[in-house]
């Protein structure tokens, strides 16, 4: 066993949301950190890349963030990537159906007073405020309960408001979510009104607004990324972690060294055996065209009756996202973009030729936000002291989204900065 040059006070195991939050957040403190990450680039499933047969850079996936997602803006505001988000000025919410050709705007009043359920042209049309009142059950719950254990999953506002966007959020089937973590997701958006409902998307690409930003502020502190080197095991003895492999012999951890392992809860159980992760996943489907969208059309547009979930509009391409997507993951790819253009065209028109196109599939994009697989997300802290974790699948109390996975970065960082100090 050789110990480290120069060992960091932190070091970072996976360069994420999770573990680039984390290093943000020790930056900030002025401490001394070191980022691994076993892949060619920074962000995880966060990631834009140059897609040569698009010829554009596209992101892995359209990930939504929401006005409300204080982690999110304090992330960006350190980074100096405030300015990185686009939406609209208001919580305003475009909807299509394919099948019957109606379309509809759920427009959201800024303030926590929901007084926009009582104003025709702003709920969803055929709907009373009676409809709003029969979901206050989304607002509780206890941790062993579904959503269908709260409310009643039918209807026209579950159906053609409330389905979707909780779908999106939970990246599982909305009956069968949490009811737990629903709660968590309502009372900090919703439940707050428009002010923190606004849907806002990375501009021009995630990377540019997430990732880039934040090695360039990261570097200069004097944090260093090492990429394209993948942590293959590690050794502990009694409370401690006592060395790293990183496929060039055991390094010796030093004894004032913290680590925090951001990595996915699969290479976290093949790292730790004994650790309890989630086990069981959710797909996501993206699909990406070239083409420049009409003039005017909305930036985003749900829909219902098709085979997309949500149109996203850029400047240079149009894409697609659709959630708990297991049952197209394994359809074959030619077959989806032409379902989907046909989605696009009925939403926003267009030629009937298909331009260039590129799906994109995240087989275990999330865990499933079941009861079942939210007991089974560990604490930041282990039974080490000097290992975190770090991760959207850790117990954040949110689904599995960027807001949840800046969170535990920002928890492990705080706890790894207290561990130094004991």
């Amino acid at each position: 066993m050789r110990p480290s040059p120069n060992p960091p006070r932190v070091r970072i195991v996976g360069a994420g949301m999770a573990g680039l939050s984390a290093a943000v957040e020790l930056a900030r403190a002025g401490v001394l950190a070191t980022v691994v990450d076993g892949a060619a680039q920074a962000g995880g499933r966060c990631r834009s890349y140059h897609d040569p047969q698009l010829g554009r850079t596209i992101d892995n996936g359209n990930h939504l963030v929401l006005s409300g997602n204080k982690a999110v803006h304090r992330y960006l505001d350190t980074i100096g990537a405030s300015d990185r988000l686009s939406g609209p000025k208001h919580a305003d919410f475009a909807f299509a159906h394919i099948t019957t050709g109606a379309r509809w705007s759920v427009r959201i009043n800024d303030g926590p007073v929901p007084w926009w359920i009582c104003r025709d042209g702003r709920r969803v049309p055929g709907t009373t405020v009676r409809d709003y009142l029969r979901l206050a059950g989304l607002s509780g719950g206890r941790v062993d309960q579904v959503v269908a254990d709260r409310v009643d999953p039918h209807g026209p506002v579950w159906d053609k408001l409330i389905d979707p966007v909780l779908l999106a959020a939970l990246n599982t089937a909305s009956a069968t979510g949490s009811a737990r973590l629903t709660s968590r997701v309502i009372r900090e958006t919703l439940g707050r009104g428009g002010r923190a409902m606004r849907p806002q998307i990375a501009e021009p690409t995630l990377a540019a607004a997430f990732v880039d930003p934040a090695l360039a502020w990261l570097a200069g502190k004097g944090t260093t990324v090492s990429l394209g080197t993948r942590l293959r095991a590690l050794q502990t003895d009694g409370d401690r972690v006592v060395a790293l492999d990183f496929g060039r012999g055991l390094e010796t951890v030093a004894p004032d060294e913290t680590i925090i392992l951001a990595v996915p809860p699969w290479v976290a159980a093949d790292l730790l055996p004994d650790l309890i992760v989630p086990n069981d996943f959710r797909a996501i489907v993206n699909a990406h065209f070239a083409i420049q969208p009409p003039t005017g059309v909305q930036t985003m547009v749900g829909v219902l009756g098709g085979t997309a979930e949500w149109i996203f509009a850029f400047p240079d391409r149009i894409s697609i996202t659709v959630s708990a997507a297991d049952h197209l993951v394994d359809r074959d790819r030619a077959e989806l973009a032409r379902a989907f253009w046909a989605d696009i065209v009925a939403v926003h028109g267009g030629p009937a030729e298909m331009p260039a196109w590129q799906i994109v599939k995240e087989k275990r994009a999330t865990f499933a936000a079941t009861p079942e697989q939210d007991a089974r997300r560990p604490e930041t802290r282990t039974q080490w002291r000097n290992l975190f974790l770090a991760g959207d699948w850790t117990q954040t109390g949110l689904p599995a989204t960027i807001e949840g996975a800046i969170r535990s970065g920002e928890a492990a960082a705080r706890l790894a900065r207290t561990a130094m100090l004991g």
